[in-house]
């Protein structure tokens, strides 16, 4: 198997456990508040991990002014896109929301190939195709096929979620364009995006209602935060590899690891059309492998 495809592989299991932790475990959470101490958590995290393993100088031997711009706006899109996802799950059922704010490699497929000249085969197009219906399919409802589109229309969830994805999509490709294009290391993006998500949401977390039992869960926030760094890095090392059109849908296939989780440990219903969703996953990422 190819590297990068391992890396996204392995980047979307640990971000599917880290949606089924948000949805079991910090649901009492305002999103401000959960986003500043988990970004926070895992920058603290990711510094020794950036200090220890670059390979190299941590900017490249072009750097100017355009790579900062661009580090600096993928890092503020990056908190626009999360701020956006966690709105829309607090405004709609998780088998709703994640069908439409998962669609990631829809947004991002246009943008490559027009901005990046990015080119896939047949085989790899159909690929991501099926690894995007996998994640809708997930979430899917009987007698519900036409409802999201309706929804997505006319609901604040739907529109939320929707500009998550968008977002997300403008986030992978950037990342893929400052790992390839611009040569960036994970190790020195990685620790000043979570530093911009964590001081983009501060202002509107100062503002928040904190729970009594915040302090209790600071040890459950520095979990999380060790595994958005871990997953962070894997997707990073994925994107040095791999076109983005190819690394976001396996990414993204995090939803349906999430359900499926949701499925097993919490008894959630339509169990049966979630693991045909987990089938189309695994048959998306087959066609992307060997086209």
């Amino acid at each position: 198997m190819n590297l990068g495809l391992g890396y996204a592989i392995a980047s979307a299991l640990l971000l599917g456990a880290y949606l089924y932790a948000i949805k079991r475990y910090f649901s009492p959470y305002p999103s401000p508040v959960y986003l500043v101490l988990v970004e926070g958590a895992a920058f603290l995290w990711y510094l020794p991990v950036a200090a220890c393993t670059v390979d190299g100088d941590y900017l490249p031997a072009s750097a100017d002014l355009w790579l900062f711009t661009v580090v600096f706006g993928v890092s503020a899109m990056t908190g626009l896109a999360l701020l956006s996802f966690l709105a829309a799950l607090r405004r709609g059922a998780v088998s709703y929301v994640a069908p439409i704010s998962k669609i990631v490699p829809v947004f991002v497929l246009p943008l490559e190939i027009l901005l990046l000249g990015q080119h896939l085969t047949p085989l790899q197009v159909t690929g991501v195709l099926v690894a995007t219906a996998a994640v809708y399919v997930a979430n899917y409802q009987p007698g519900e096929l036409l409802e999201p589109f309706r929804r997505a229309a006319t609901t604040t969830a739907a529109q939320l979620a929707l500009a998550s994805a968008a977002a997300f999509g403008v986030v992978d490709v950037g990342k893929r364009y400052l790992m390839q294009e611009l040569s960036l290391p994970p190790q020195t993006f990685l620790p000043v995006m979570f530093f911009i998500v964590t001081l983009f949401v501060a202002p509107l977390a100062a503002r928040a209602s904190w729970p009594a039992e915040t302090r209790r869960d600071l040890p459950k926030f520095a979990a999380a935060g060790l595994l958005v760094a871990v997953a962070n890095h894997l997707v990073l090392l994925a994107f040095q590899l791999l076109p983005a059109s190819i690394g976001s849908p396996i990414v993204n296939t995090q939803a349906v690891v999430a359900v499926l989780l949701g499925g097993i440990l919490l008894n959630e219903d339509a169990f049966r059309i979630r693991l045909v969703a987990a089938g189309l996953a695994v048959a998306g990422i087959t066609l992307i492998t060997i086209g």
